[in-house]
């Protein structure tokens, strides 16, 4: 779906400005819409304790994580550099959540360091693995059969992510005995999803997880973290998630449960592209047209600015500046230039006539995009702009060639061993192989 209007209107405005200082291609981020658009999802949950843990995974921006603080969120983490991130800002321990999956020792002891964490088990085997158990634990909870996933996320049969429906009372009993106290409850089985009823379907699932830990064990759950999965109309038929029908109904479901059991637990989301995707732009010039059996406009851009059209066959709306009204269209590819045929923004898609210098604009990039980029062929990743009233400011600056240096010295650079004992006996043909 197209950027919203107020978006538009405060960007078009400027845009040409922001060129001429800045150069192309760049991602813009809408500050002001995405402190709105979180303030929205909040207020759909005033009658219950919420917090959203806001999943940096998404927009990993330390100037849009500040903003997430200020405005009072948590985070959502899944990796070390993401704790020494969020630490790096200021958040506390209670404020984040570490997600754990196919979790290493270091992982364990980073997340435990600086006081700690909310830490997220990924599967019950991982108990016995964390070197000393906190006082506040959580489980990642998997369904299984009794839900389906969607293209995503995938179906939870074939997930690796979370703890078996059969395996979770036994895991909360062993986390017990290991010393935890504080428990929660977690589970995200969904990703960009539109349907409210889907997404309030999982908070009636925790809730009757809480139910039987409650009956077999007495816990009372601290919070259940429904994670996130609140999906953007990509494309302009789509309708957008219904979240005040969605904080109703989760809110019911939650009054329910605290009138049969006597207590509520908090509740906790982890949005993170529901909050930036819809409130960032790539923004990019013609520097070619080509015709080759299709027309191509190929810009200054490449897919490690917005990973998702290649990644999942995503569709982004594109605008060219200045050309909203024109009647003469045409069937172009969108491309990039990487060594790679899916370096596409958009495949036969109905654009403006274009010519070399226009400017391109690629909506709902804010999330899941630049955030997945590489730098494969060498490309370098775009600089990233934050438009907050009547100020833009580069938030990160683009990648320079000396950044993809950072391996020629320090860490493992230059170490040698040597193997002559190891493979003393081992014939010429076997040590071919082993080298």
């Amino acid at each position: 779906m197209p950027i919203s209007n107020a978006f538009r209107k405060r960007l078009f405005a400027v845009l040409p400005k922001i060129i001429l200082n800045f150069g192309t291609p760049f991602i813009l981020y809408d500050i002001e819409g995405i402190k709105e658009t979180y303030k929205a999802l909040a207020a759909c949950f005033e009658e219950l304790q919420y917090n959203n843990f806001f999943a940096v995974k998404a927009t990993p921006e330390p100037y849009i994580l500040e903003i997430m603080r200020d405005l009072g969120c948590g985070f959502d983490c899944s990796s070390i550099p993401e704790l020494l991130m969020v630490r790096k800002i200021g958040a506390k321990p209670e404020d984040i959540m570490f997600t754990s999956n196919n979790t290493s020792e270091q992982e364990f002891e980073v997340a435990a360091a600086d006081g700690g964490c909310i830490l997220n088990l990924d599967d019950i085997s991982l108990i016995d693995q964390v070197p000393k158990m906190p006082e506040r634990i959580c489980f990642r909870y998997n369904p299984g059969p009794a839900r389906s996933g969607n293209v995503i996320i995938g179906d939870p049969v074939e997930s690796k992510y979370g703890v078996p429906d059969e395996d979770i009372i036994e895991a909360y009993a062993r986390a017990k005995e290991r010393g935890a106290a504080i428990f929660g409850l977690h589970a995200m089985i969904c990703s960009n999803e539109l349907n409210y009823e889907y997404l309030a379907e999982n908070a009636n699932m925790l809730i009757n997880v809480a139910r039987r830990l409650y009956d077999e064990l007495g816990i009372e759950l601290e919070f259940i973290n429904i994670g996130g999965g609140i999906g953007i109309p990509y494309k302009p038929e789509d309708e957008p998630v219904d979240i005040i029908r969605m904080g109703s109904r989760i809110t019911e479901i939650m009054k329910h449960f605290e009138n049969d059991i006597g207590y509520m637990p908090k509740l906790y989301t982890e949005s993170g592209r529901y909050i930036t995707g819809p409130h960032g732009v790539l923004v990019m010039s013609v520097q070619n047209i080509m015709n080759k059996y299709r027309k191509y406009i190929g810009t200054d851009a490449c897919m490690n600015a917005n990973m998702r059209p290649a990644m999942y066959g995503a569709h982004h709306e594109i605008s060219a500046l200045g050309k909203q009204t024109t009647t003469s269209k045409e069937v172009v590819d969108v491309v990039g230039s990487l060594c790679e045929n899916n370096d596409k923004f958009a495949i036969q898609r109905v654009l403006p006539k274009l010519k070399i210098g226009d400017i391109l604009i690629q909506d709902d990039v804010g999330a899941h995009s630049v955030a997945m980029g590489f730098n494969y062929n060498g490309r370098l990743r775009p600089k990233q702009l934050a438009l907050e009233y009547s100020t833009v400011h580069c938030i990160r600056r683009k990648q320079v060639p000396e950044d993809l240096d950072i391996t020629l010295q320090g860490g493992d650079v230059g170490k040698t061993i040597q193997l002559h004992q190891e493979l003393k006996g081992v014939s010429h043909e076997q040590t071919k192989q082993i080298t």
